[in-house]
């Protein structure tokens, strides 16, 4: 409000107070937000750290409430970042748990070997931590080995599991020679390597910009953690433990794959009580990113699916 100087006058001192009523007002609603946003803030729950079982600080957030509760679980070379479009959905209904596994994130690197066992443990510090009971486990590309050995670790807990573009196959017949082969380009040249070896999972119609994003991201994975961990999760594949595991893990198994990877329901139902997949046609390894609300779709099924299955 804008006053004259030559205001004389009723006039003049009734738009004076006009504009000091307008400052206190002003001023008090600022105050208000500041008070607002002020306890927001404090209430807020900032990422946390729980020490897994060789003591590697783990980083994990927990948003929303309901159960049973989600814990996702990120992939090979990724962090919890790659559940962003997850996170709000999903947090509405249920609590939502993400972490960084070892090696990965801002989660701990002392690791001198990253087995799918350490990974498993990492997920059952951070289960333990928040008491969380029942949970399901979400786990993306090599995520889905880590949560077959979380739920082996937490049989009382877990009440099943979902894997997003993996188990296609636990019977997968792998040799040493294949596996030599396939980490030969990421022990000369990880950079070059990993992306050549990620992009063959995305398809040419992603975004452009995501499709940099994600090879960019991975391709900057520290070597060892990555050429470690890949060697850990394909060797189960050798040794035949990929599918015993499943022998003993007595709860329902569902997957939400792109179709880039053909399913052997077969193979898989030999070794697991229960296991149907979820298949989006034309989705790549990353559909969680690039396909999100068909996958949160198709996830909210999954979850529906082992709920009922284990209310039987």
């Amino acid at each position: 409000m804008k006053v004259s100087a030559n205001t004389t006058g009723i006039c003049g001192k009734l738009d004076c107070r006009a504009v000091k009523r307008h400052s206190v007002c002003l001023a008090g609603c600022l105050v208000i937000l500041l008070l607002i946003f002020g306890v927001k803030r404090a209430e807020a729950e900032w990422p946390r750290i729980v020490l897994s079982k060789d003591g590697t600080p783990i980083s994990f957030e927990v948003c929303g409430a309901g159960e049973p509760t989600l814990v996702f679980v990120h992939g090979w070379c990724c962090d919890a970042r790659y559940w962003r479009a997850q996170v709000p959905h999903f947090s509405k209904s249920h609590r939502v748990v993400t972490l960084d596994l070892a090696g990965h994130g801002h989660s701990g690197t002392a690791r001198s070997q990253y087995s799918m066992l350490s990974f498993g443990e990492d997920v059952q510090a951070v289960t333990e931590a928040i008491g969380a009971n029942p949970v399901i486990l979400v786990g993306h590309s090599m995520g889905g080995s880590v949560i077959a050995e979380a739920a082996r670790l937490m049989p009382g807990s877990v009440i099943g599991l979902i894997g997003v573009d993996t188990l296609e196959n636990i019977e997968y017949p792998l040799t040493r020679e294949e596996l030599t082969k396939m980490l030969a380009p990421l022990e000369k040249d990880f950079r070059s390597g990993s992306r050549k070896f990620v992009g063959q999972m995305i398809l040419p119609y992603m975004d452009p910009q995501l499709q940099e994003w994600i090879l960019s991201d991975m391709s900057a994975a520290p070597p060892t953690v990555a050429i470690s961990a890949l060697k850990g999760m394909m060797s189960q594949y050798i040794t035949g433990e990929a599918a015993k595991i499943f022998d003993e893990i007595h709860i329902p198994v569902m997957s939400v794959n792109g179709d880039v990877w053909p399913v052997d329901y077969e193979a898989n139902r030999r070794h697991m009580s229960f296991y149907e997949a979820i298949i989006l046609k034309g989705a790549d390894h990353f559909l969680m990113l690039d396909r999100s609300r068909d996958f949160n779709r198709a996830l909210e099924k999954a979850i529906l699916m082992i709920s009922k299955n284990k209310a039987k």
